[in-house]
């Protein structure tokens, strides 16, 4: 959620992560904002705030794969 309150990064905890991504323009449902563990964001650099569904889910997986081998 490009309105989280931590970055993607940091909210990281855990042997499990599960990622969801809200809607482009729509984003998360509110009944989804209140279940999730952490919201968090994806922090960009300039004017852009978001990224599409399918380029925030690249880098997103690869936060989470990068914190997974470094938890080994």
């Amino acid at each position: 959620d490009s309105e989280g309150p931590s970055e993607l990064e940091k909210s990281f905890a855990g042997g499990k992560i599960a990622l969801v991504l809200g809607a482009e323009g729509k984003g998360l449902r509110q009944k989804t904002r209140e279940t999730v563990t952490a919201l968090a964001r994806l922090d960009m650099p300039g004017a852009i705030r978001s990224l599409n569904v399918s380029n925030a889910a690249a880098v997103s997986l690869y936060a989470a794969r990068k914190f997974i081998a470094n938890s080994e």
